[in-house]
């Protein structure tokens, strides 16, 4: 028994780091690519709009990887917008054990219903829990939506069969980006703390 669960928490473990170790994306490539899942999201579900101009900022991964046999994971990189700027990029990642669906291709993009929920996010505060789910992107499909302890989490399959994902267990790192500049700001990083919150 203790040998399995030595397997399984290896077999997490690396998991966690391949999907570390995937190659980061230049600075004007995630915004351009940020930008038109925006616009993506928008075409699917125009009353996402709502979502946008409301809330006190959002995160958007445009290419988020998931997939995997026994241990599956996703990982992706993303930026943070407060009323339409940029303040920071953002990486997911996400570990889980069990059957998967075969490799899936998503964008994801994550509503914060006030400062504070949008704070605790940049704080590295911040954990999807376990029964979250993301409601996928379709022309409506937001009008139902609510805020859930002021977040929404909306998908848009890019690659793969999804009719729903499973987020729960997502984690973020946050970085911001200075003022003018397309980086990261040369000051402590945050999105380190080990906080977590359960939406």
């Amino acid at each position: 028994m203790k040998e399995t669960k030595y397997k399984i928490a290896l077999a997490v473990f690396g998991a966690v780091a391949a999907l570390s170790a995937f190659p980061a994306q230049g600075a004007g490539d995630l915004r351009k690519e940020s930008e038109e899942a925006v616009a993506n999201f928008l075409k699917a579900d125009s009353n996402l709009k709502t979502f946008a101009d409301q809330s006190a900022g959002y995160a958007v991964f445009p290419n988020v990887g998931k997939g995997g046999l026994i241990v599956g994971g996703a990982h992706g990189d993303g930026l943070v917008y407060e009323k339409k700027n940029v303040t920071g990029k953002t990486t997911m990642t996400q570990a889980s054990i069990g059957a998967q669906a075969g490799g899936q291709t998503f964008a994801e993009i994550i509503f914060f219903e006030t400062p504070a929920a949008l704070e605790d996010f940049k704080a590295g505060k911040f954990e999807m829990s376990a029964e979250v789910s993301a409601v996928a992107a379709a022309e409506g499909a937001s009008k139902a939506a609510k805020y859930k302890k002021g977040i929404a989490v909306f998908t848009l399959p890019k690659k793969g069969l999804m009719a729903q994902a499973s987020v729960g267990g997502q984690k973020f790192k946050f970085e911001p980006i200075a003022a003018g500049g397309t980086g990261p700001s040369q000051g402590t990083e945050k999105g380190t703390g080990k906080g977590t919150a359960t939406p």
